[in-house]
């Protein structure tokens, strides 16, 4: 794993929503460009319930917290995690991180479940390559053999 796909990993798992008082706001297009992301994609995440901005004079922005909740969110996507698993990660945590102990132990489950299947299907793959050299080498030395004949 490179340096940066394990400090993003680190990283989404670091409470950074507790106890921080939120001074900072952002825009929708703030986010959109630290994010990469669309404010179409922002204003789905709203939708499905994953981040819940507040409103002042009817323009939405963005707080720790909401942005807390985008990193994670990509960083989950990233590495498979669907829009459901992400919400409910994101709610365990609760509104004050009084689920943080759930959420880890939650975390620790489903990592340990999507490693054991990467095993597996990485097993089947090194049996199928396997296979497919033997099928490409016997092809190789079949064609070599014809090659000889023919001379």
């Amino acid at each position: 794993m490179d340096r940066r796909a394990k400090a993003a990993a680190l990283e989404m798992l670091a409470d950074t929503s507790a106890g921080a008082p939120q001074e900072r706001l952002w825009g929708i297009t703030e986010l959109c460009a630290e994010f990469a992301l669309s404010p179409r994609a922002i204003r789905f995440y709203e939708d499905k319930g994953l981040l819940a901005p507040r409103r002042i004079n009817g323009a939405r922005v963005y707080g720790q917290r909401e942005r807390a909740r985008l990193k994670i969110i990509q960083r989950a996507k990233a590495i498979g995690s669907s829009l459901d698993e992400i919400k409910h990660f994101l709610d365990l945590y609760g509104a004050h991180g009084e689920g943080r102990a759930r959420q880890l132990q939650w975390t620790l489950e489903r990592t340990g479940a999507a490693i054991a299947e990467l095993e597996e299907k990485r097993s089947h793959i090194d049996a199928t390559l396997a296979e497919l050299r033997l099928i490409n080498e016997s092809v190789r030395q079949q064609l070599a053999a014809q090659e000889t004949t023919k001379r």
